[in-house]
């Protein structure tokens, strides 16, 4: 038997070094992991956003729960949360945000047309993927309403498309979609099954499901440049009238933010002063002044200025304040135009019917807003005084425990490695980017690793099957012929 100890001893190696390799992949690929944060772009479907505003429907769509337009017609829904195995690459992330449409006026100012989509959820395993949506429809022969609690809207085209092994963030760009049969019912039979609809296009940031992930830090008085700490109320004040912090949030008007990105200004906007950008909304920090809980009243004046700039455009709206009485609003800034600054122009009022803190938070959300005559002329009158402006958030906290809304959480850029790259051949009659998930460096190292192992398998049952040749021939045994040959199956098996 002793000849037969050096190949035996080999063989051993040889098997050990294939577990060695096999191992920590395994491992590394077992962990799940936890989405927090990130983006969804998504049209939902061109053809029918133009359908909505023509002069057929002559209808229009609004923006709900923080979403934001991004490009010429695509929607972005914000704060992804979900879970994420990239050894499987099973995932799942939800986005907040919304889009309502409306069209079809009726004489009793009702729309036959009226439909909403909020809350996407991406769904992918196995191969296959599906965003889930909330929706409320209205039939178009009844009127009758119908409500949809994350029902299977559209199914995703991941041909090509390799979940496994990602780092952070997780991208995927223009993936096709097509509505589902529940879709098409959701959707009040506006278009039937299998209708192609925009593609999808997210990216979202990953972490080790271990970490906890931590709060998003809300701009508190601690922050404030006095350095005090503000546990007794604002500027360390006690008694009635006095808060511990407060914000509001507010986009200008959707349509006014695409003009100055858009071809026309060619311009951009810049924060400063502390005022934070949630994507759809700018948000204005560090409020000081007083609320009366019981009247709902407010006199506060907030940090930060935003300033907008392109070609034949240079405005500054800075030194925010806000004052609500009797149920309603208004929302004053100091403006800066060719030079010049106006202080204290009341730009917007907003409705504010219910302003009672609860739970020591005192909140209005998407309050609808109008355009005053100050704010016109600010503006340059690009919009003339009542037109609808976007909508007015604003928070204050009453005591220590409260905490500010947190912002749309729009994740981290997609990185080179991590966005999708087209690997399929030029002239690709599908036309189909091969969007693979996250970085393409751990895709191909466990590529490698999978092909290393499986040389190590071929090698290692090759040694076998020479150490039970040698033995057969030692003893004139036929074993060699007893069954298949194991180093044919590994190869068939890879």
């Amino acid at each position: 038997m002793l000849p037969f100890r050096p190949v035996r001893a080999f063989a051993v190696m040889l098997l050990a070094a294939l577990a060695g390799a096999l191992l920590p992949a395994t491992a590394a690929h077992a962990e799940s992991r936890t989405v927090q944060g990130g983006r969804l772009d998504w049209g939902i479907k061109a053809s029918f956003q133009s359908y909505i505003t023509g002069p057929i429907a002559n209808g229009s769509w609004r923006l709900t729960g923080g979403a934001a337009t991004v490009g010429g017609s695509q929607f972005r829904f914000h704060s992804a949360t979900g879970s994420y195995d990239p050894g499987t690459g099973a995932f799942r992330s939800g986005f907040s945000g919304g889009v309502h449409f409306t069209g079809h006026k009726k004489p009793d100012g009702t729309h036959q047309l009226d439909l909403s989509i909020s809350r996407p959820t991406v769904r992918i395993s196995g191969g296959r993927g599906t965003i889930h949506v909330d929706m409320v429809s209205k039939a178009k022969g009844t009127g009758k309403l119908t409500t949809y609690n994350q029902v299977a809207f559209a199914d995703l085209n991941l041909s090509g498309i390799d979940m496994r092994g990602g780092g952070s963030p997780v991208s995927l760009a223009d993936v096709p979609a097509t509505l589902t049969t529940q879709g098409a019912t959701a959707f009040a039979g506006y278009y039937t099954a299998g209708t192609p609809l925009d593609p999808v296009s997210l990216s979202v940031d990953v972490a080790a499901a271990a970490r906890t992930p931590s709060a998003i830090p809300s701009p508190s008085a601690s922050d404030d440049a006095s350095g005090k700490d503000g546990k007794d109320g604002q500027d360390g004040r006690k008694g009635a009238g006095a808060f511990r912090d407060a914000a509001v949030d507010w986009g200008v008007r959707r349509t006014f933010r695409e003009y100055v990105t858009g071809s026309i200004a060619q311009g951009e906007w810049t924060l400063a002063d502390g005022a934070q950008d949630g994507g759809a909304l700018f948000r204005f920090p560090r409020g000081k002044g007083s609320y009366d809980p019981k009247k709902q009243t407010l006199d506060a004046d907030f940090a930060g200025r935003v300033r907008f700039t392109g070609k034949d455009l240079d405005l500054t709206l800075g030194k925010v304040s806000v004052r609500v009485e009797k149920g309603k609003g208004t929302l004053s800034a100091d403006v800066t135009s060719a030079g010049a600054t106006t202080k204290a122009v009341p730009l917007i009022t907003f409705v504010a019917e219910d302003f009672a803190p609860k739970s020591g938070l005192a909140r209005l959300a998407e309050a609808p807003a109008t355009l005053t005559e100050g704010g016109s002329k600010a503006l340059n009158s690009l919009y003339k005084a009542g037109t609808e402006m976007d909508p007015v958030s604003l928070a204050v906290t009453v005591d220590d425990k409260a905490q500010l809304p947190a912002l749309p959480d729009l994740g981290s850029e997609p990185t080179a490695s991590a966005s999708p790259t087209a690997d399929k051949p030029a002239g690709d009659p599908t036309g189909q980017t091969d969007a693979t998930a996250p970085s393409t460096t751990s895709s191909h190292a466990g590529t490698y690793t999978a092909a290393g192992a499986a040389l190590l398998v071929v090698a290692a049952a090759a040694v076998y099957v020479a150490l039970r040749r040698r033995r057969a021939h030692a003893a004139g045994s036929p074993s060699a012929s007893d069954g298949p040959d194991p180093a044919v199956a590994a190869d068939d098996e890879n």
